[in-house]
């Protein structure tokens, strides 16, 4: 189950990735390279830092769903972008799978609850930030203008405080996804914004 999860996780992410090409007119090939980069990119950079063979190459079907999405929104992305509120609604529950999931891989590989968060963080935002550098975007970790970064932080440090409080498993993940979700849809729904430095207009 936590499988299918994660792949559709990575599906969503990667039709966002494939529509950033449409939009910066990139031929198949760019499209395919930003989408993949955005499915898996933040996981690879997680197993990377925990000195583990990337899970993306260790399954054909995490390969198989970015190419997936991409034939999808090569030939159909009017109607993609047509339905695009609801894939938002999909990448925040992605977001929240894979800030929690980053997580508690982390701390299963004895990192301490600080860095097991910043760590699942950087799987929730990672693959993001990489197709933002690539599309010549100022990336969103870095411009959270619509509180992306922020539900993802959130979702990760209640995924290590409940680990240390003694909770686990499934139900321990399905709460810390369940607040990054929430969060990351309440923001999307009243376009709350992190805030400027002091001083510094919109």
């Amino acid at each position: 189950m936590s499988q299918i999860l994660d792949l559709v996780g990575i599906f969503v992410f990667a039709l966002s990735g494939a529509l950033m090409g449409v939009r910066k007119r990139l031929d198949a090939v760019g499209m395919l390279v930003l989408a993949g980069m955005t499915a898996l990119g933040g996981g690879v950079l997680r197993d990377l830092v925990l000195n583990v063979r990337p899970i993306a190459f260790q399954s054909l079907g995490y390969v198989l769903v970015p190419v997936a999405a991409t034939v999808i929104v090569f030939f159909w992305h009017p109607h993609v972008a047509r339905v695009m509120p609801a894939i938002l609604v999909l990448d925040a529950a992605g977001l929240g799978l894979f800030c929690a999931v980053g997580t508690e891989k982390a701390l299963e590989y004895g990192l301490n609850p600080l860095h097991a968060t910043l760590l699942g963080v950087t799987t929730a935002v990672g693959g993001g930030m990489l197709r933002d550098v690539l599309a010549g975007e100022i990336p969103t970790l870095l411009y959270d203008r619509q509180l992306y970064a922020v539900p993802a932080m959130l979702g990760s440090g209640a995924m290590a405080a409940l680990s240390a409080w003694g909770l686990h498993g499934w139900p321990a993940t399905l709460a810390a996804a369940v607040l990054a979700f929430g969060l990351r849809v309440t923001a999307m729904r009243r376009n709350w914004r992190a805030p400027l430095a002091r001083g510094v207009s919109e």
